[in-house]
């Protein structure tokens, strides 16, 4: 089992920047893809972004790509999601998720989720 930890979420205005982070542990040796997806009100969770923790190859939501920017640490076992010009549109709660598998987008790929941050953005 995979332990994940985010943090980073809050409330920031149209414009502003936010820096997520993913903790991991446990058995972090197990999971080959890290993935950010994210849920807003009444709608379904959908892809944001996932990178291979051993050559750090990434892939994007198309709508997000250009503003949205996925990294690793492998020494800290961190993912990170940094936000730019953040719109009241991504207002959603953001959840970290490990896979065991080549995944990339498909949320049925992940096996381990975090409890997810809370992003909220105003107009």
């Amino acid at each position: 089992q995979v332990l994940l930890v985010e943090s980073g979420g809050g409330l920031v205005q149209a414009g502003d920047s936010l820096r997520l982070s993913c903790a991991a542990s446990g058995r972090t040796f197990s999971s080959v893809t890290m993935g950010w997806f994210r849920q807003a009100p009444g709608k379904e969770r959908e892809f944001v972004a996932s990178i291979r923790w051993s050559t750090g190859s990434t892939w994007y939501s198309d709508s997000l790509k250009g503003r949205f920017s996925i990294s690793r640490d492998n020494t800290k076992r961190t993912v990170y999601l940094q936000m730019n010009d953040l719109q009241p549109e991504d207002t959603a709660i953001y959840y970290c998720a490990a896979s065991r598998t080549y995944a990339r987008t498909l949320l049925q790929e992940y096996d381990n989720w975090g409890q997810g941050t809370q992003v909220t953005v105003s107009s």
